[in-house]
């Protein structure tokens, strides 16, 4: 019964070690692509995010019905009608859309970058702090370099950036895959352990 028991634990390690490899593979391609075509890849974006405002926006507008009271009801129309028009425009406009979500990204990194430099400043002398402080003074550079660049960063930026990070999961995700498969498989442990003796 150990034997069944412990040949279903291995199979399931295999399993989830080729899910990782194989779902790494695709998410790193899907990065590659995004990075080589940043304009199709924000445009996309911009197309699924009012897609998705759409969708709230109906939900907002069933709720309405259930809502209960008159003022909620009220509340929850003027959502469905916050989350229509911003969906619409997404859509009918994705440029226009793409130059709001790279302003978001924008300000993030702006943020990112004062909130990062203030907390290595304030934690001086202990671990990591210059790391915080080099990852800070990284992000306000980006900010400000997509910032001086506005409006024409908005046709890259945010495919570029999208692709960059799908590519880092990917990439991560082939590692842990592949790292996990000779961490358990219990032929190279124990062959490692032979050669260390």
């Amino acid at each position: 019964m150990s034997s069944n028991t412990t040949f279903g634990v291995e199979s399931t390690r295999i399993g989830s070690r080729r899910a990782a490899t194989v779902g790494g593979i695709v998410i790193a391609v899907l990065g590659l692509f995004a990075v080589v075509f940043p304009f199709f890849t924000g445009l996309s974006l911009s197309i699924l995010l009012g897609a998705l405002l759409v969708v709230g926006a109906l939900v907002h507008a069933a709720h309405a019905f259930s809502a209960g009271s008159l003022g909620n009801f009220v509340w929850q129309v003027l959502l469905a009608g916050l989350y229509a028009v911003a969906g619409i425009s997404f859509m009918a406009n994705p440029v226009v859309g793409l130059a709001t979500l790279t302003v978001l990204a924008i300000g993030f990194f702006l943020a990112d970058g004062v909130v990062e430099l203030v907390w290595g400043f304030q934690s001086r002398g202990e671990p990591g702090s210059k790391w915080l402080l080099a990852s800070g003074a990284i992000s306000l550079l980006f900010g400000g370099l997509l910032w001086t660049g506005f409006p024409t960063t908005a046709f890259w930026a945010v495919g570029v950036l999208l692709g960059v990070n799908l590519l880092a999961t990917g990439v991560s995700l082939i590692v842990v895959g592949r790292g996990a498969g000779a961490a358990s498989d219990p032929e190279v442990s124990t062959g490692k352990q032979g050669q260390q003796m």
